[in-house]
């Protein structure tokens, strides 16, 4: 389709290189729902955002949400079709919704970023022959040959990008993608908002008397929500072990309905001593002033974080950060420089690294802040997973359409 055009290239741009006929591409991304603040749904507002800057046109089909109008405020255009939807009836007829769709807006490359409209999309991408791309964000369910079938969708762009080495790893392993089909693009941190230095002390100031911290006590602070992978178990044994009653501790997110499991937690603390050292904070619509008011910033993840967006905007801001030793925290962690690793599900040796960060002096905290906001900005900005992105938009474009 749209044979007729010469499309110039995202990362080398050149208007009206070629006369009239020359234009940017059309790039429609695909999943199942625009909803509030997930990494998927924000991953999508900035390549949307940045195929814009960049002189194309960005649609995006999903059954709508809050970050939908994220969309628009970026010039991109937001389609709502039923794509969430995992019925087999429902995922056929948006083949043809999705068909129509690229023929009508001439789209030039279908980006999936899930599985189920990824096969409604793969399946339209051929019969409309336009490009396809998807991107593998996270390892999924393989417990048989079931769910490795339907997850196989996700290798089936002509680029496959996947979010961190350890992902492209289990790609390559488990189902068999070639290594030159596969791009690692790392989820980007945005630089402006997680800047110290665009962070005013009362913002810090006002996060600290919401929460009741006591002035001049050590903040530790473990965000994400509340699920049990996510090592929150872990990090109470931890503090329970570190022994300390001069810290105060921050476990921030929601529970999503997870209510059991909360108040699982809430024993936990109160069985060990700690209802003066832990705050469990539901929700937090400041980010950047938490992690700045916290010493240390842990991650206890129990099983492999695909990346581990806590770590990157943690020492964008110059934290100190303690991760599990396992998934991409070893690709954004760097051991002694920019904080530690601690085996995963050890509440002893989580204790021992809680202990070693609260003791680094003004001098070894300094160097260790340095090195870790230019960690960030070196390898897990938000410039530089759009840069790769749109490459490997051109990249597809160049190998001509599916079909």
């Amino acid at each position: 389709m749209n044979q007729n055009h010469n499309i110039n290239s995202f990362t080398e741009a050149t208007p009206n290189a070629g006369g009239e006929g020359d234009r940017m591409a059309t790039v429609l991304q695909v999943l199942p729902a625009m909803g509030v603040q997930g990494g998927v749904e924000r991953g999508t507002v900035e390549i949307a955002s940045a195929v814009v800057a960049a002189g194309g046109r960005a649609l995006v089909a999903s059954v709508g949400g809050p970050m939908a109008h994220d969309l628009i405020r970026a010039g991109a255009e937001h389609v709502e079709l039923p794509v969430d939807s995992k019925n087999p009836i429902v995922m056929h007829r948006n083949v043809a919704r999705l068909v129509q769709l690229i023929e009508s807006e001439k789209v030039d490359i279908v980006h999936a970023r899930s599985r189920a409209p990824a096969w409604s999309a793969y399946v339209a991408a051929q019969r409309a022959r336009c490009r396809f791309v998807t991107t593998f964000h996270g390892t999924y369910g393989t417990d048989n040959f079931l769910k490795r079938r339907y997850n196989a969708v996700m290798t089936c762009g002509q680029r496959v990008i996947a979010i961190s080495s350890v992902i492209a790893g289990h790609v390559r392993r488990v189902y068999g993608t070639p290594a030159d089909k596969i791009r690692i693009v790392h989820r980007g941190v945005d630089l402006g908002r997680f800047d110290p230095g665009n962070i005013s002390p009362e913002r810090v100031v006002k996060l600290a008397n919401a929460w009741r911290l006591d002035e001049g006590f050590p903040v530790i602070m473990l965000p994400g929500r509340m699920s049990r992978w996510k090592g929150q178990t872990v990090f109470i044994k931890a503090l329970a072990r570190l022994g300390r009653r001069d810290v105060r501790a921050l476990m921030v997110g929601s529970d999503q309905g997870r209510g059991k499991y909360r108040r699982e937690l809430e024993n936990l603390i109160v069985s060990h001593g700690l209802g003066e050292v832990v705050r469990v904070v539901e929700h937090c619509d400041d980010m950047p002033a938490a992690y700045m008011l916290s010493d240390v910033v842990v991650s206890a993840s129990t099983d492999p974080e695909a990346f581990g967006r806590v770590m990157a905007e943690a020492q964008a801001l110059g934290r100190p950060v303690i991760a599990s030793n396992h998934g991409g925290a070893r690709e954004i962690v760097i051991e002694d420089e920019t904080g530690w690793l601690t085996a995963p599900g050890d509440d002893e040796a989580l204790a021992g690294a809680l202990d070693r960060a609260l003791h680094i002096g003004d001098t070894a905290r300094e160097r260790m802040a340095v090195r870790a906001i230019a960690n960030v900005r070196d390898n897990f900005s938000r410039g530089t997973m759009c840069r790769k992105t749109l490459a490997v938009y051109d990249e597809v474009l160049a190998l001509g359409p599916l079909g």
